[in-house]
């Protein structure tokens, strides 16, 4: 496993855990080592949004950490990564990254990955936003972070939830240049269906952009 090729995947207490999941699920048949990390709000929305439990989102990764072990592994800049997604981003989260001022392992990480020049990734979930969120954003945008809004397109005439979340979670990919097939993409050809895997045949794995 190349080191480029681990990712730490972040999941706040903001609405839309289905983020956060389907990011883990999509990564589970990628060559990607997922390393997690919720806070103790993200299991709450968790609860409230879904049927999973805790346990069920953990098993989706490769490694996860306690938010509360800020001497982790994806704590500290030597521990080589890709970046990191934070699906869904929390407001709070958001503003301790912002500040540097970081009380998790969530935002610890994600201040690594700034520091370090990764690339971070924010799926941001909040709406209407005051002047105090937006100075933030303008901050962490200088820093060098991604403000990725999962925002739906329209264009791609989504018939259910799960093909809006589906291509939200592609575009966020993209930013890493992991292809995922998910994403209907402007002019091109729609991606081509995953075959399913035949009996004691190994499920198709696509690879991530670049990769050989």
């Amino acid at each position: 496993m190349s080191l480029k090729s681990r990712l730490i995947v972040g999941i706040s207490g903001a609405s839309g855990a289905v983020y956060g999941v389907r990011l883990l699920q999509v990564l589970k048949d990628l060559p990607v080592e997922t390393h997690l990390v919720m806070s103790k709000a993200a299991e709450m929305t968790l609860a409230y949004e879904t049927d999973l439990k805790v346990k069920d989102v953990r098993a989706l990764a490769d490694h996860w950490y306690p938010v509360s072990d800020v001497g982790a592994a994806i704590s500290s800049g030597s521990f080589q990564t890709m970046g990191m997604i934070i699906a869904p981003c929390s407001v709070r989260s958001m503003a301790e990254i912002a500040t540097g001022v970081t009380t998790n392992l969530l935002t610890r990480a994600a201040d690594v990955v700034l520091k370090e020049r990764r690339r971070l990734v924010l799926m941001l979930r909040e709406s209407p936003l005051h002047t105090g969120h937006l100075r933030n954003l303008t901050a962490l945008s200088e820093m060098g972070a991604i403000i990725a809004p999962p925002l739906p397109a329209f264009y791609t005439r989504p018939q259910t939830v799960e093909e809006i979340v589906d291509h939200s979670v592609g575009r966020v990919l993209d930013l890493l240049g992991i292809e995922s097939g998910l994403v209907k993409r402007w002019g091109e050809a729609p991606p081509k269906p995953r075959r399913p895997a035949k009996p004691g045949e190994r499920p198709e794995r696509p690879r991530p952009k670049g990769r050989r």
